[in-house]
């Protein structure tokens, strides 16, 4: 078969591998390294820089990177590293185009995250960890996090911006107000003679997380549901660095970002990791990625313009009707501009599985939102349902839905499950 182009035939197979050839090349160069001190080695992370999955035209590729900071032992951290990536995917049909792909990555992370969570604990171990998980397609990066470890996006113009949330009680009034909701106390640990020292912890436990997965010992008002926040970067390109806290806690975003400029990814994660450490030295494991996403064949890393700067919390912002294939798979047209295709932090199970128009009919109708288990109608509960307003499957319109276990997870979560009434731990030393 031949197709015309202007006065001259050019056969059909031609045009097909130039049209290839020009997807291929829009896709960034990612460059990418990695550091480390340990203390109590509770800090892992995972790095995987070409993923397959299967879509309609055939196979395409993206990039996986996290970072997992345990506490009180290492087990939530190993375990999470070992099933989260899974479990997030498997929550996304197989075979959807790229647009539903993207759009759908944000209900399957925290898909994930929570199923992650709820296996582990099935399993009665107290571990806990902080998550910073980071998804790379084409110019589109997804980051879903819970804890107090960063991932921070420097344009290939200087702008910086925050790509995760810190669920530090001392640092989130929402996080604190959430957590007393559902039944949990957050306070400062007492001293003899009624002095408060340190930062707000949630008991029982002593937490300093409101969000994080594992932490069967501090009760499940400390949630395992991800802040997902989804950007589109210029075709420029940028740095992303994500560290833990044993990195925040001794520098800067600025200061992370200066100390490492115009070197290559595995020598900035390093450079990164060596200034903290001389800042505060080794007081906590200090763990850094750094992920260069550059224009095709462009080797070195962005390097800041003069006149720009500044930590920016706030992107332009694209409606859902202009996020057409064309839209994700190109980078911005105007140069720096990172815009925001998503983003929600609410803990709400009933609000972060919900579909719009976008992504309804994505998902399996039928399937439990959580787990992937296939119920036949009726056998599940709508993840809407309350204990005044009880909704069985009827239709999917009443979904999406939960089967029993995860639903009681939902319950569990949301401070109306009696396993969360537990004795308060003493706060006096």
């Amino acid at each position: 078969m031949e197709a015309k182009a202007g006065d001259i035939t050019v056969p059909l197979a031609v045009l097909l591998k130039r049209e290839m050839s020009n997807e291929k090349s829009e896709k960034p160069d990612l460059l990418h390294g990695q550091a480390s001190q340990k203390k109590k080695g509770e800090d892992f992370t995972l790095l995987r820089a070409e993923c397959e999955r299967t879509q309609e035209t055939g196979t395409t590729s993206f990039s996986v990177f996290g970072l997992f900071d345990g506490h009180n032992g290492s087990a939530a951290a190993i375990y999470t590293k070992e099933h989260l990536v899974n479990n997030v995917l498997n929550a996304i049909p197989p075979n959807v185009s790229r647009d539903e792909w993207i759009s759908a990555l944000p209900r399957a992370l925290v898909a994930g995250f929570v199923k992650t969570d709820k296996d582990f604990t099935a399993q009665a171990r107290s571990s806990g960890t902080t998550v910073t998980l980071v998804i790379i397609d084409g110019w589109v990066v997804t980051v879903a996090s819970v804890g107090d470890s960063c991932c921070i996006l420097e344009s290939a113009e200087g702008s910086v911006y925050v790509l995760s949330a810190d669920h530090r009680l001392e640092v989130n009034e929402e996080e604190v107000e959430r957590v007393t909701a559902s039944g949990g106390e957050v306070a400062r640990i007492n001293i003899a003679g009624g002095a408060a020292i340190g930062p707000l912890r949630c008991w029982p436990g002593g937490l300093c997380l409101s969000r994080s997965i594992g932490d069967l010992d501090v009760g499940e008002y400390i949630v395992p549901v991800p802040h997902v926040k989804q950007v589109k970067l210029s075709n420029a390109g940028g740095r992303l660095v994500i560290a833990s806290d044993g990195v925040w806690d001794a520098l800067s975003h600025e200061k992370a970002l200066n100390c490492c400029r115009g070197l290559p990814a595995e020598s900035a994660a390093a450079r990164i990791v060596k200034e903290a450490v001389k800042v505060k030295g080794l007081r906590d494991d200090t763990t850094c990625i750094v992920v260069d996403i550059l224009p095709p064949e462009k080797a070195s890393p962005p390097v800041k313009k003069p006149g720009k700067g500044g930590i920016k919390y706030i992107f332009r912002r694209k409606s859902s009707e202009t996020l057409s294939e064309e839209h994700i798979d190109r980078g911005c047209s105007e140069p720096d501009v990172v815009e925001e295709m998503f983003e929600d932090g609410s803990a709400m199970l009933s609000q972060r599985l919900s579909t719009d128009h976008t992504t309804s009919n994505i998902f399996e109708p039928y399937n439990c939102a959580v787990c992937q288990l296939e119920m036949k109608p009726g056998e599940g509960i709508s993840v809407h349902s309350t204990a005044i307003k009880p909704i069985s499957i009827r239709s999917p319109w009443d979904g999406p839905f939960l089967c029993v276990s995860c639903q009681e997870k939902k319950e569990a979560m949301e401070g109306k499950n009696s396993r969360n009434c537990r004795s308060r731990v003493p706060q006096e030393i």
